[in-house]
């Protein structure tokens, strides 16, 4: 990989900088704070002089604008007014949600606690599809004038340009990787034509999703996107099997009591799963100086990882071409492949932050 600078990195907050950053909020703090799991932020959970506990999140310097972030708190602001369970942020003194400490932009929130869902029964499906809709219903009010755009050229072609000029894919794959991603880029660009865009969560996960008292809230808005509802639903249910579809319907049919879902927008997902994909092995490239990254995944990087990584999209493209099922064990894959089962997904799949 090509060297970095530390620009991006958070060497500058020391235990002590993080209860700075808090008791500038006006919130007396006791010297406890914890990191959380989360790689591409810092998040940290702060005890207070009665004992209670807050979140402070700082950001990775660099990644977004604070007219980005703030585009963030305030789809957070919206959607906490219509009661819907999210994490909203505490406004400081000033009443900003906002604040820089050295270069690293930060936030507090509420503490909330839950556990995160491990599968999905038939009618948590269908609670988390009328609260994508209703999310839908603040999302599509008006725009996001700063935040991200969910398309082929932020996911994908950005991603190669980048991976082209700093990544040291082995040569032996290097040309099929590139010219794969490209090809599910243009797939992308047709079949994305015409269909609804407003601000979306993003990162739906069900890491994303905590469950306590009988009550879903929604956290981590942090990969807010202006992109088509359907990336909503894929990242909830991300299988290809029979049950995962039968879901689908379950969460579509509960979506629609409170918003329209454009059903041919399901064409969408296959390119989708394919795109995320290839952000992910850019996210990971550019933040391999991040000592972090290099613990949390130890293959990446070397010529396994880079044959695996393109014999996978390679496949993905197929799949998306229609030219391969993903085949039950003992079945041949090809067009002749009796039903797709459910793959094992892992973190690549869907998401690329735990926590944050």
């Amino acid at each position: 990989m090509s060297s970095h600078d530390a620009t991006d990195l958070f060497l500058s907050l020391t235990p002590q900088k993080v209860l700075e950053a808090v008791e500038a909020s006006g919130l007396r703090c006791r010297p406890v704070c914890y990191p959380l799991n989360s790689f591409e932020n810092r998040v940290y959970e702060v005890e207070l002089e009665d004992r209670s506990r807050i979140v402070a999140k700082f950001y990775r310097p660099g990644r977004w604008s604070a007219e980005q972030i703030r585009e963030e708190h305030e789809f957070l602001a919206e959607l906490d007014a219509e009661e819907i369970p999210v994490c909203t942020i505490r406004p400081f003194r000033d009443g900003s949600t906002l604040k820089r400490i050295d270069h690293i932009y930060y936030c507090i929130s509420d503490r909330r606690g839950g556990r995160a869902l491990d599968e999905l029964d038939d009618r948590t499906v269908e609670r988390l599809g009328m609260f994508a809709a209703r999310m839908h219903n603040v999302g599509s009010r008006h725009p996001a004038r700063h935040r991200l755009r969910l398309s082929a050229d932020s996911y994908i072609r950005d991603a190669v340009t980048w991976l082209r000029e700093n990544a040291d894919l082995p040569a032996q794959v290097r040309s099929r990787y590139f010219d794969t991603a490209l090809a599910i880029a243009e797939i992308a660009d047709r079949l994305m034509e015409g269909v609804a865009t407003h601000r979306i969560h993003g990162d739906l996960h069900l890491g994303n999703i905590l469950f306590r008292d009988r009550q879903l809230r929604v956290l981590d808005f942090d990969d807010m996107v202006t992109g088509p509802a359907v990336q909503d639903l894929w990242l909830v249910l991300p299988g290809r099997d029979r049950e995962t579809e039968r879901q689908r319907q379950r969460f579509i049919a509960a979506y629609e009591q409170f918003r329209v879902f454009d059903r041919t927008s399901l064409r969408l997902i296959e390119p989708l799963r394919g795109m995320r994909m290839v952000r992910y092995a850019a996210w990971l490239a550019r933040r391999w100086h991040d000592p972090a990254f290099k613990a949390g995944w130890p293959q990446f990087g070397d010529a396994e990882y880079w044959e695996g990584e393109t014999a996978d999209l390679v496949e993905q493209l197929a799949v998306i071409r229609g030219e391969l099922t993903v085949p039950h064990p003992g079945v041949a894959a090809g067009p002749a492949a009796a039903e797709p089962v459910e793959e094992v997904l892992t973190n690549k799949d869907y998401f690329w932050d735990w926590e944050d």
